[in-house]
Formats: structure tokens, C-alpha cells, sequence
């Protein structure tokens, strides 16, 4: 690697920390399930005509909006609901035919996605959200209802609005989709806004609260936050904002990790921690505090030199493993993964802490060793990619499995040589700079790195991590609907790019 290209890369490093400081809400990707559901919701707030232009330029040809495989269906649901309640409205600038015309092609798909078997993936809220919008949308249509998934129902729904009603406390995680709760989320007793004027950190959630008659007053904390969040992305809106710890720790987590030059502000580490409380950290204000982020933070921590005591993660032991939040349905191996990197990263800079936290490093690096797939990869339910999940663990276990591990790590990277695309990408439905980069920190960053054939195929991917045309990364990340962190992304590509020309030059 020329001087010239490390430098430039150091410089792309040093310009993504720059701007986690000057956009401290987070750099994310606008959501079509959030943006429908401020169409439907919001009607008052500033960019409505644009919000449904961005629902209809982004509908597909054939009728749906978002990815493949079952990801579609809550992204189709909320565009669809909030095209037809613009209809309902008369919205007068929205242009009627054309309003029509886009809500009858998504009426179209659902029906017949809803009517046959449908798997869909393990998305927050999903069996709450889709029974929410079903029933929503049968409210503007006549003639026959749009169908119910046969494995949901409407009797948890109509539990959480009965709760958000009677004004009792509602959990953080539940607020995030606070939109489900319909009219009982409006100025419900039991709720109420973060400082900065979010509910559960989205723009739905919050416009939820404000009901249909909001304050017009956009000084009123949350119309002033939902019209802040507005202006900064001309319209469309994010399903999950802010989401400052988490952006800091994974994009630091990635640079470092690879040995990536870089400058970080002594402001953004004491933020980081300072975040870390003794129940953990959320990923931003309005989040119930997670493993995830509290783990990615303490790993980012250790790396800067500045170790934290990884206590609070106790919080979220459940027998083996460790669950993103305590009560979790369902488990994620990245999840673990990164607990297993907070505790052997805190026990390598901190030795006299073994006898507290390698019983559980152990049992971690055996858990994931245990879920992972035949074919050598691991698959998670807080990211479309298997290569996520794959990097995550096969790195988590590189470095903190032992002896034991080292047969799934090279299985790890098995996989990734043996999914290689025929144009050196890596990627689910279609190549990625994202999916790439993860593929090749799987290759160079595990034992075994400097074997020809993970050099020839970390060269073949070298020319796909780049930024995508128009700068936007596939969304891929799971909330509410698939979305994209855009400066973790960046920095996962700016990492394996390091790695390959440190790899090739060496």
C-alpha cells in the first residue's frame, strides 16, 4: 500500500469521525414504513406533498415497496395505508389519479402475498405492525378486506392499546412503535417525550403522540423535534432517530478493529462513556438500554485505550447467552458475538479480571459455535445479511474462542470463498460494497489470513468497496422496516479497503 492510499484512506476515517460529531442524531438511511406512516399520521407537518411523492417514486413495478423475501410486506403495508388515507383526506396537491393509481397496485400485491403461505422475517413489532395496517387499511377500502397473515391476530394489539389507554407505564421497547396503539397513542397520560422532544426514537412513534390535532406550535417540543428531523432529511424520514451511541461504537469498532488510522475527539470518548450506565447504554434517547450497544461501546472503549468495566452487560445474561434486551423473544448470535468482544477485549487490557468474566467467555464462544449453520455461516435477526452475522462471529470468535473455535472460524471463511460472486462481490440478493467489506474482514481479519486464496479473493473484491451510485447503500439493517446506518456502512467499506491494501502490499 503507496503512502498515498493509506493516507487517503486515514483522511476518509478522519472525515466519517468528523461528521458522527457535527450530526450527532445519526446518519440513517429514510424509511418507507416511517414515511407512510407520517403520510397517514401527519398530515399537518412540513413536507407532505414530498413525503408521498417519495412513496410513489419509490413503489416497484410491481405494485410493493422494499426488498425480497418477506420484507416487503410492513414497507407495502404502510405505503399503501398512507396513500389511501391521503385519498380519504382529499388531499388537495397530491394529485388524485395518481394517488389511486399507486394504492390500487399495492392493494393489488398484498392481497395476494397476505392470501398464500407468507414467512416473514424477524422484524421489531412485526406482529404488531402488520395486524395494525391491516386492519387500517380495511377501514378506506370497500368490497373485499385485504387479508390477515393466518398465524397473526388482532388480540395482542388490542392489548397494548388497551394499556397505552388506561395510562399505565409502557415499556421504552414498546414505544417505539407507539403507532400501533391508533388514537390511544394520542397525548396517552402514561407517555411521555425525552427531552428532546422524540417517543422512542421515531418520527412515527412520536407524531402518534401528537395525535391528529398536534400543537401548532413548532416550539412545542415534539412538533419542534418531528420538524427538525423533517429538515434534515428534505421530507422522508428515518425509522429510528437519534441513534448516537450506536453509530459512534460501530463505526469506531470497525475502524479500529482493522487498524485504521484515526483521529477521534476526547469529547466523543467520554460521550461514549458516559452513556454506559449501570444497566447498559441504548443506542439513542427513547430506546430501552441494549446488549448490542452497550457491548459494540465497551469494545470501541478497550480499543481506544480506554477500558470500561463491562458490568452492566450482567443485566442481560440469560443462561448461556445473552439476550439484546431482558425479556427478549427470540436470540441473536451478533449479539453474543459482541458481548464475547466487550469481555475478551476488557480481560485483555485488564488481566485481573479473568476470573470474573472467562467463564462466560467460554460459554459465549461454545453458544455461538453451537448456532452456527452447516454451510459455515451464521444468520442473525438484526441484519438481512448473512455476511454480518458471519463477520461478527467468526471475528468474535477468532480472537476470544481459543483452540476450540478454530475449526468454525475457518468454516467462516470457507463459506465466504465459496459464495463469492462470479464478479468478486459478496452479497444476499445482489453484490454490496457493505456485504463485501464484512466478507473480507472475514477473510483478512481471522487466523489463516495470509493463505493465497483469501488474498486472491480479497483482490477480486477489492473494486466493489465503493460507495454506490448516488452514495446510498441497499438497506439492510433491521427495525421496523430495513434501513441503512449510512456511516457505519461507510465505515465497514473504508475498513476493508485498509485491510486489502495492507493485505496486498504486504
Amino acid at each position: 500500500m503507496s503512502i498515498g492510499e493509506a493516507l487517503d484512506l486515514t483522511a476518509q476515517a478522519d472525515e466519517l469521525v468528523t461528521s458522527l460529531m457535527l450530526r450527532p442524531w445519526g446518519q440513517v438511511s429514510p424509511s418507507v414504513y416511517e414515511t407512510g406512516r407520517l403520510v397517514s399520521l401527519a398530515p399537518w407537518l412540513t413536507g407532505h406533498q414530498e413525503r408521498i411523492d417519495y412513496l410513489i417514486r419509490t413503489q416497484r413495478p410491481d405494485g410493493s415497496w422494499g426488498a425480497p423475501d418477506g420484507y416487503g410486506v410492513v414497507p407495502t403495508l404502510s405505503a399503501t395505508e398512507g396513500l389511501l388515507a391521503a385519498l380519504t383526506r382529499r388531499d388537495q396537491e397530491a394529485g388524485r389519479d395518481r394517488l389511486a393509481d399507486a394504492a390500487q397496485r399495492g392493494l393489488r400485491v398484498l392481497t395476494t402475498w397476505l392470501s398464500g403461505p407468507l414467512d416473514l422475517p424477524d422484524m421489531p413489532a412485526i406482529e404488531h405492525i402488520v395486524p395494525s395496517l391491516v386492519a387500517r387499511i380495511n377501514e378506506h377500502v370497500e368490497g373485499s378486506p385485504v387479508p390477515l397473515p393466518p398465524a397473526m391476530s388482532y388480540d395482542a394489539l388490542h392489548l397494548v392499546r388497551s394499556r397505552v389507554r388506561s395510562g399505565k407505564e409502557v415499556p421504552e421497547k414498546l414505544l417505539h412503535a407507539l403507532e400501533i396503539a391508533a388514537d390511544a397513542a394520542a397525548q396517552a397520560p402514561g407517555i411521555r417525550p425525552t427531552p428532546i422532544g422524540s417517543v422512542g426514537a421515531s418520527p412515527a412513534a412520536t407524531a402518534a403522540w401528537l395525535g391528529e390535532r398536534a400543537e401548532p406550535d413548532a416550539h412545542e417540543p415534539a412538533r419542534g423535534h418531528l420538524e427538525a428531523v423533517v429538515r434534515l432529511f428534505g421530507g422522508p424520514v428515518p425509522v429510528g432517530l437519534p441513534i448516537t451511541v450506536f453509530e459512534r461504537g460501530w463505526v469506531l469498532s470497525w475502524l479500529l478493529r482493522a487498524g485504521v488510522t484515526v483521529d477521534v475527539p476526547p469529547e466523543m470518548v467520554a460521550d461514549i462513556r458516559a452513556a454506559i450506565g449501570p444497566s447498559g447504554t441504548p443506542a439513542g434517547p427513547g430506546l430501552p438500554a441494549d446488549a448490542d450497544t452497550t457491548s459494540v461501546a465497551l469494545y470501541a472503549l478497550a480499543l481506544l485505550g480506554a477500558p470500561h468495566e463491562p458490568e452492566s452487560l450482567w443485566a442481560f445474561r440469560s443462561g448461556t447467552h445473552f439476550a439484546t434486551w431482558p425479556g427478549e423473544q427470540g436470540v441473536s448470535v451478533s449479539v453474543n458475538a459482541h458481548v464475547l468482544d466487550a469481555f475478551g477485549e476488557y480481560v485483555r487490557r485488564r488481566p485481573a479480571a479473568a476470573p470474573r468474566y472467562a467463564p462466560a467467555i467460554g460459554e459465549l464462544a461454545a453458544w455461538i459455535r453451537e448456532r452456527q449453520r452447516p454451510d459455515g455461516s451464521w444468520t442473525d435477526r438484526w441484519h438481512a445479511s448473512p455476511y454480518y452475522a458471519t463477520a461478527s462471529c467468526a471475528l468474535a470468535l477468532d480472537a476470544f474462542g481459543g483452540e476450540a473455535s478454530r475449526e468454525s472460524v475457518r468454516a467462516a471463511a470457507e463459506w465466504v470463498l465459496a459464495t463469492q460472486r462470479p464478479d468478486g462481490s459478496w452479497g444476499r440478493w445482489e453484490g454490496t460494497a457493505e456485504e463485501s467489506a464484512y466478507a473480507i474482514q472475514t477473510l483478512l481479519l481471522t487466523g489463516g489470513s495470509a493463505e493465497p486464496r483469501r488474498l486472491r479473493a480479497a483482490e477480486r473484491g477489492q473494486p466493489h468497496l465503493v460507495d454506490p451510485a448516488g452514495g446510498e447503500h441497499p438497506p439492510l439493517w433491521h427495525d421496523k422496516d430495513l434501513y441503512v446506518p449510512r456511516a457505519v456502512a461507510r465505515a465497514a467499506v473504508i475498513a476493508s479497503s485498509h485491510l486489502v491494501r495492507q493485505a496486498l502490499a504486504g
